[in-house]
């Protein structure tokens, strides 16, 4: 009986594990750590890139980025908490589509201070209320600090122009920014304050350099008319579909077929190319000149089409089909039964225009006038796409804040300011939530200080500088990265975007919240694969 009572009693199945309390915490905290020390280095106008390279031989494809989002979404994580880490940085991405790396950065340095409070024995549920309260005094401080242009046309066209200065800065286009930052802002206007960028087409064409981008009006599609018919099309009425166009030959490998003579294989051909041509006489009733399929148009209608005077245009892939539809106000259709019901798309212009090396076709004058193209040109696939990805960013942001028009300094001095705030707030405060609190206040120290690591400056002067200038009212301060000194962000022109610190502060607190929660980790048992009956 006594022999019996020593065998522990096993709850779970065997191969699945358990983790507790201190390990449970500790593994959490080791894996979202290591996250934030990976991406750390990316922070800020001087931050490094990573090479990421994919595992696969098949797809040797290589990425060269310092976009936070991009990098954890392509490095396969097995830690839970690190998974947490990717997770933000996504929804961030999704959100704002800036501050990636902040808010995994942030999140990082508050579960570091925590650990460090969980060490004292310092229970995480009195952590967690302090630094809910710590979130709130900063959010609030963040509110009264932003700044309001939106009624004021000139003066808020600056602060969009100085927000793309600032987001394009730490990203590849950062020479260029200027010239990049003019083009996503006329983009964004464009758009009348719709926060959708399905308007603003991103066309990569390699050769040149970054500085040959334009922003074009109109639309871009990377496809060649047919044989032998028009090259250009004015006043185009464009049907749009999704049709097979392919079947008016017997596809050898696909059917089959007894006849007893290949003529009657002839006579099964034959009619196939009736129906084909019953087709293309249905769809040209529509009364249209240029014809934009999703799917293969095989030759015979293709000459069909040319002998009718109809630009023809196959194989435009999905989303070029997708936007085409919305740009020129016409509808996707399968079916040709009834031309009265479909809405045709319209534009004033087609012509085929040839930039570097490659044919393209432009539909100028379309009905709806906040369409737009960005041309991206440059040396190699990967600056290409560093630089489409550093756009959208830009975009992203600019879209947000002609939404909500709040901005508020850049370069460190908000996260100063909310330290500033929750430090102040833990002095007031009894009992050991102060001491979480200031926590709080250390880890948003913490960004200005890696900000300025990455740029090789001494961190601890100018952070140090910095605290000492908020604690004397001097609320626009922060680190002037060209010079390595602290100076006003207002006469510097860093500008950020209100909504994007707020969901940088809001998601990583509430990420370490999370994380801090966790006592317990129980990893399932592996699925037995059950053997395979022979028949």
């Amino acid at each position: 009986m006594a022999g019996m009572a020593l065998n522990p009693i096993q709850i779970l199945k065997s191969q699945a594990e358990e983790e507790r309390g201190e390990t449970a915490r500790l593994s959490s905290f080791v894996g979202a750590i290591a996250i934030g020390d990976l991406i750390k280095s990316t922070l800020g106008p001087k931050g490094m890139d990573k090479i990421l390279q994919s595992s696969n031989p098949a797809h040797e494809n290589i990425q060269v980025t310092n976009d936070g989002a991009t990098i954890l979404k392509s490095i396969g994580v097995d830690n839970p908490a690190a998974k947490v880490l990717v997770d933000i940085s996504k929804v961030q991405d999704d959100e704002v589509g800036d501050g990636t790396t902040s808010v995994t950065v942030l999140a990082c340095e508050l579960l570091k201070e925590a650990e460090k409070l969980i060490a004292q024995k310092i229970h995480p549920q009195t952590v967690i209320a302090g630094f809910r309260r710590a979130t709130d005094v900063a959010r609030a401080a963040l509110q009264d600090a932003s700044i309001d242009h939106g009624s004021e046309p000139e003066k808020f066209r600056e602060d969009l122009m100085n927000i793309a200065r600032t987001t394009l800065g730490s990203k590849i286009l950062t020479q260029y920014k200027e010239h990049f930052s003019k083009l996503s802002v006329e983009a964004v206007l464009r758009l009348k304050g719709s926060t959708s960028l399905d308007a603003i087409q991103i066309i990569k064409i390699p050769g040149g350099g970054l500085v040959d981008s334009y922003l074009d009006e109109g639309f871009l599609l990377q496809k060649k008319p047919g044989v032998n018919q028009p090259k250009r099309v004015e006043n185009a009425r464009i049907l749009i579909a999704n049709t097979a166009m392919d079947a008016d030959k017997i596809k050898v490998f696909g059917s089959r077929v007894r006849v007893d003579s290949v003529a009657k294989v002839a006579e099964l051909e034959l009619a196939e190319k009736e129906k084909m041509k019953e087709k293309v006489q249905r769809i040209l009733k529509h009364n249209i000149n240029v014809f934009i399929n999703r799917q293969l148009i095989y030759n015979y209608p293709e000459q069909l089409f040319a002998d009718a005077g109809v630009m023809a245009i196959e194989h435009a892939d999905f989303e070029g089909v997708e936007r085409l539809a919305l740009v020129t106000g016409g509808e996707i259709v399968s079916t040709f039964d009834s031309p009265d019901l479909v809405k045709l798309g319209r534009c004033d212009l087609i012509e085929e225009v040839m930039i570097g090396e490659e044919k393209l076709l432009h539909f100028s004058g379309v009905p709806l006038g906040e369409a737009c193209t960005v041309v991206l040109r440059g040396a190699t696939q990967q600056i290409l796409d560093e630089a489409e990805r550093s756009l959208h960013d830009s975009l992203c942001v600019l879209s947000q804040t002609v939404k909500e028009t709040k901005t508020i300094f850049g370069g460190g001095s908000s996260e100063m300011l909310m330290a500033h705030v929750v430090f102040q707030l833990a002095q007031k405060t009894p009992g050991k939530e102060a001491i979480a609190m200031e926590a709080f206040g250390r880890a948003l120290t913490q960004l200005p200080t890696i900000i300025a690591d990455n740029a090789g400056y001494d961190s601890s002067q100018l952070v140090s500088e910095l605290r000492a200038a908020h604690a004397d009212g001097k609320k626009t301060f922060g680190i002037d990265m060209e010079t390595g000194q602290i100076g006003d962000m207002q006469q510097l022109g860093i500008t950020e975007s209100l909504k994007v610190k707020r969901a940088v502060l809001l998601s990583a607190a509430e990420a370490a919240e999370m994380i801090l929660r966790v006592d317990d980790v129980i990893k399932a048992a592996p699925r037995q694969r059950a053997p395979d009956h022979p028949h």
